[in-house]
């Protein structure tokens, strides 16, 4: 069985809808220590990155808001998340804006690159995440961490961990997508990244997707980082998130996403963001964030 570090990053500076940052005290009140524990796993909680708050800083570029304080987070997570590889443990980060996934996967990439290796990224999401400061309508960055990983702007999150890229198109895979900017649908195209929309799920079938997705981001990796945000599934089954969007993963195709992920034993380091209590019922998407976890470490129906 893994040791598992949690690594909460109450960070509330991506986003335009406040209450991320009580995201992972959220997951953490909804067990996701014990669940993890009752699997047979060693869980430690190394706590929280120190994180400001929007009301202590000052919003900086309008095309790229709180990006140098969002870096320094990413710093921060980078330094902690690479030091529980090193030490041969799974690292859970716990969100937190999806900003986080430009410290939090650049220490995965970090680790693989020692062993002379990329990794593969799974980004699920209902949202690609590859805006830029040249193509963003809001502004805001939790909109643009998966173009920083794969070496575009913004330069600041391009840059944690010192080298850039982190993750290269060809082993990067996108699920659950569902809702782009329109400029930014030309940087996805243009990007060569591989992209299986909700049309996609609802054809094929999510395990058809996921043997796929796997596949792509196992071929010549270290291993997968799973970067999963919690809109991607259908609000119905997860309210508490900052940017919901109808027509998502249903509470039985997101848990067949973290068992197939589980069975195929290619995981590397999980991400678990956007859980937002201020917008949910009874702790319904924190809940359903550590039900998940503990899918991707093994948790079996039978």
């Amino acid at each position: 069985m893994a040791d598992i570090h949690l690594i909460g990053v109450p960070l509330d500076l991506g986003g335009g809808r406040r209450g991320v940052d009580m995201g992972p005290s959220a997951v953490r009140i909804a067990g996701i220590a014990d669940r993890l524990t009752a699997l047979g796993h060693h869980v430690l909680d190394r706590g929280d990155i120190v994180t400001p708050t929007p009301e202590t800083r000052e919003e900086g570029d309008p095309k790229k808001k709180y990006v140098h304080d969002i870096q320094s987070v990413c710093d921060a997570l980078y330094e902690r998340a690479l030091a529980s590889h090193l030490e041969h443990a799974f690292p859970i980060v716990i969100g937190g804006d999806h900003s986080l996934g430009a410290g939090s996967v650049a220490a995965t990439a970090a680790f693989a690159r020692r062993q002379g290796q990329p990794i593969g990224l799974l980004w699920v999401d209902a949202h690609a995440d590859m805006n830029t400061p040249a193509t963003t309508v809001s502004g805001n960055v939790h909109g643009m961490p998966l173009a920083a990983l794969l070496g575009e702007d913004p330069r600041e999150l391009a840059l944690v961990g010192g080298y850039e890229p982190k993750v290269l198109p060809q082993h990067t895979v996108l699920v659950g997508i569902r809702n782009l900017d329109e400029r930014e649908k030309e940087e996805v195209r243009a990007a060569g990244v591989h992209v299986f929309t909700m049309k996609d799920i609802d054809r094929q079938g999510v395990a058809a997707v996921m043997e796929q997705a796997i596949a792509i981001a196992s071929a010549g990796t270290a291993g997968i980082h799973v970067s999963f945000d919690l809109d991607v599934c259908d609000p119905a089954v997860a309210p508490g998130v900052g940017t919901p969007v109808r027509g998502g993963l249903d509470y039985r195709e997101a848990h067949m996403v973290m068992e197939m992920l589980a069975d195929a034993r290619r995981v590397m380091a999980l991400d678990l963001v956007e859980v937002n209590p201020v917008l949910d019922v009874q702790n319904t998407t924190a809940v359903l964030a550590a039900e998940l976890a503990a899918s991707a470490l093994g948790q079996k129906i039978l």
